[in-house]
């Protein structure tokens, strides 16, 4: 049983903006540090590895709330529970921004992860309130929203840090998150879904639905690896361009955010798509092109020119792919939609991890070919799953 509020016709577009700014915003909480990681190597004395581990600290702490927190708005009402979420997410930057330990940083970024997962309750609480017919579109909204704000996160951050020091980049967004919260507060409906089941068999009901599902299973795989891509790129870019040949500062290096959000909006239309029963080409496509997208970041080790076309590339197809997954699993069971995105963004985001984990590993040993490398090799394995996985799944979403 649903109630609301505010219907299906209180979806105005003014909502559904608002609502994007916000996944965006909860999202990026995770990725401001992403071109501060040199300035915060230098200050706390880490090793690159080290300073890599901050974003992979990040991204675990965010998996263990999509796990843990998001199968909550399948049970209690949503809106206090996003609102609630994305006061303890500024919490945690509070705590960033005061750290000055490597440990205390840790903490913080643990606690921003694990509570800016909110975005990923309002995301199906857009599919919710949407008409069936327009789904996709508006997850594909929305999620431009998100994807935009793991990328303009890098942008804002190195301008805010060339002006008053890395750790205003936390003070200012944690002040965003309240007056945010507060806007959602006053605008978003509320929306409680009463599924009969304690807390423990909302967890437990993850994984039958995961073991249950081979459409779930085959495009959190496919979310995993492109995601995985998409970390393997972006967490050892400070690096590479705060090196020869290129000597970047942190706000020049926070504006190649800014050709990825390029990619982000151009994915805009995969949600459409996927409506009109195209999921299927659309998501052959996105992976054709993330593989042909190591090619130029590759030849941008030396110049700068076919590094920004290879990041645009990357971008516009792990968005692309990712709008496509989310399209499909909601129209699974309209009933469980926080669970199986529980379930796909848990697997994403430990994609996210593990590729974090990767870059700096692999930069640290080969360089920036070897980071190329690594993603080739793991683009090619999400085509191999893709090609197994995709017969499986029928023509038609809604």
């Amino acid at each position: 049983m649903l109630f609301m509020n505010a219907t299906r016709q209180g979806l105005t577009p003014a909502l559904v903006i608002l609502m994007s700014v916000a996944t965006g915003l909860c999202v990026a909480s995770n990725y401001y540090v992403q071109p501060l990681l040199n300035t915060i190597a230098q200050q706390f004395d880490l090793s690159v590895s080290l300073a890599g581990f901050i974003v992979t600290t990040a991204q675990l702490g965010y998996a263990c709330g999509l796990l843990l927190l998001v199968p909550l708005g399948d049970r209690f009402e949503r809106r206090s529970l996003i609102v609630t979420m994305i006061l303890l997410a500024a919490a945690g930057m509070v705590i960033i921004a005061l750290s000055h330990s490597f440990l205390f940083l840790l903490l913080g970024t643990v606690m921003t992860g694990l509570f800016s997962v909110a975005a990923q309750i309002l995301v199906p609480l857009a599919a919710t309130l949407a008409e069936p017919e327009r789904r996709g579109k508006i997850v594909g909204t929305v999620m431009s929203g998100l994807l935009l704000g793991i990328l303009l996160a890098r942008t804002v951050a190195g301008g805010l840090a060339q002006l008053g020091g890395w750790r205003t980049v936390y003070w200012t967004a944690s002040l965003l998150m309240v007056v945010m919260a507060l806007a959602l507060w006053r605008s978003l409906p509320r929306v409680k879904q009463s599924v009969p089941m304690s807390y423990p068999q909302l967890l437990a009901s993850i994984f039958r639905l995961y073991a249950g599902n081979r459409v779930l299973r085959t495009r959190a795989w496919t979310g995993c690896l492109s995601f995985a891509n998409f970390s393997l790129l972006w967490t050892s870019m400070a690096f590479l361009l705060a090196g020869a040949p290129y000597h970047f500062s942190e706000g020049e290096i926070g504006l190649l955010g800014l050709v990825g959000a390029a990619g982000a909006l151009a994915a805009r239309q995969a949600g459409a798509l996927a409506d009109k029963g195209k999921a299927k080409l659309t998501t052959q496509l996105g992976l054709l092109l993330m593989l042909l997208s190591w090619a130029a970041i590759a030849w941008g080790a030396e110049q700068l020119a076919p590094l920004i076309v290879g990041i645009l590339l990357l971008d516009l197809a792990v968005q692309a792919v990712h709008i496509t997954n989310q399209s499909v699993i909601y129209a699974q069971m309209p009933e469980a939609r926080n669970r199986l995105n529980a379930g796909y963004m848990t697997s994403y985001f430990m994609g996210g991890a593990a590729g974090s984990l990767l870059s700096a590993t692999a930069y640290h040993l080969w360089g920036w070919y070897g980071v190329c490398g690594a993603g080739a090799l793991l683009t090619v394995v999400n085509l191999l799953i893709w090609a197994a996985g995709s017969r499986f799944e029928p023509e038609k979403i809604n």
